[in-house]
């Protein structure tokens, strides 16, 4: 038994020590492969390109002992794995001699074998630029956004027909699980919804001002900002905020409950957990938000009316005066009709992400943000739409 000098091969870093050696051996028609020293992520790079030269070699079987290796992580047990796919499409077997229990790099090749990796995606890192590209994410987002949209119809037909607490018993609503989560939503959500909308009107009504103070028109800030608050900012921003608070919140939550199996064990017990999870959160979610979306508008207004006292000197019996005559009630009842839509909106994406967490934290995050993103994206969408809507119909 002689060791072929054709087949040796040895890999050195750039202080020229050697980092990881693999020696061939012929045993009559099976070759036989020593690896030893360092096969990681390290020294992937110089092990890639020699040992492609051994896929061409023509034996009918070859073995590889990694007993001498003193250190392997994936990037290396990827490296043999590919070999032996690339021999086996040659219809020539590689075994990986049989190693201890204990033994890592045993472990990661067949861990590798077993859920047939793509070795030479996971070695080549990112794919470089193709023009295709775009039109796959395109496709992948569509194809997602179908899915979620199914998924939204799946949960929101459960909650109107099985609102049980139990899947086989009567229908029943806990009205102290809708309290709850309407404190939670709504009460603890009014100091900074009243906050953000008393200074979103009066910087509104500042720069209303500014502006037609070079008309002399500056009465007309009255209609601009009760317009422009009643029927747009102020249900925009609300339902925002609470789908970055709120919508973060539930998504958090039900992913905590699946991660923790908590959804499974409601499944175990026999309780629906549309009955006692997502419809509570819903029905508070639609009878929260055009609470917040009303005292929004009423906390805006107010802020109107103090900086258009302070900055043009309108008091607050013209502001309210030419309120009433300019603006009236439209603008405000089609603020509140657009409140339950965003609401359902938000609770079921915030549902549909929870419900998508893994096992790992990252996995919560990841959903949390997007859960707050797309909620955030779908809103404005919505007003958009509703916006051409009455605008169509002379409302």
């Amino acid at each position: 038994m002689t060791a072929n000098p054709a087949y040796h091969l040895l890999m050195e870093d750039e202080d020229a020590q050697p980092v990881g050696q693999l020696v061939v051996t012929e045993r009559g028609d099976t070759l036989h492969l020593e690896a030893s020293g360092d096969w990681t992520l390290r020294t992937v790079e110089l092990l890639d390109g020699k040992i492609r030269k051994l896929e061409e070699i023509t034996a009918k079987a070859i073995s590889v002992d990694i007993s001498a290796v003193t250190e392997m992580d994936t990037s290396g047990a990827w490296l043999i794995e590919r070999l032996r796919r690339r021999l086996l499409e040659r219809g020539i077997e590689l075994d990986v001699a049989p190693l201890a229990d204990t033994s890592r790099g045993r472990g990661l090749v067949s861990v590798l074998k077993a859920h047939k990796i793509d070795v030479d995606q996971a070695l080549a890192g990112s794919p470089g630029f193709s023009f295709l590209a775009p039109l796959r994410i395109l496709g992948e987002m569509t194809l997602q956004a179908w899915r979620d949209f199914i998924m939204a119809c799946n949960i929101l037909g459960a909650c109107i027909q099985g609102s049980q607490l139990k899947a086989s018993n009567r229908s029943s609503i806990r009205a102290t699980a809708i309290i709850s989560q309407l404190d939670q939503m709504g009460r603890q959500a009014v100091p900074v919804i009243g906050v953000m909308s008393l200074l979103i009107g009066g910087i509104l009504a500042q720069q209303s001002a500014y502006q037609l103070k070079f008309f002399g028109e500056e009465l007309l800030t009255v209609d601009l900002v009760g317009i422009l608050l009643l029927r747009e900012i102020g249900v925009l921003l609300t339902a925002i905020m609470v789908a970055g608070r709120t919508g973060s919140a539930i998504t958090a939550e039900i992913g905590m409950m699946k991660q923790r199996e908590e959804i499974d064990a409601l499944q175990v017990m026999g309780l629906n957990a549309v009955g006692v999870l997502i419809l509570p959160r819903l029905i508070a979610l639609l009878i929260a938000l055009p609470i917040l979306t009303f005292l929004a508008d009423l906390a805006g207004l107010l802020g109107a009316i103090i900086v258009c006292f302070l900055y043009v000197g309108i008091t607050p019996d013209q502001f309210l005066a030419a309120f009433e005559t300019g603006v009236g009630g439209e603008p405000f009842i089609v603020g509140l009709v657009k409140a339950p839509f965003m609401a359902l909106v938000i609770g079921l994406v915030a549902t549909i992400e929870g419900l998508k967490v893994g096992g790992s934290a990252e996995s919560l995050g990841k959903r949390t943000t997007e859960s707050v993103v797309r909620a955030i994206f779908i809103v404005i969408f919505m007003d958009g739409v509703f916006a051409i809507f009455f605008a169509s119909i002379g409302f």
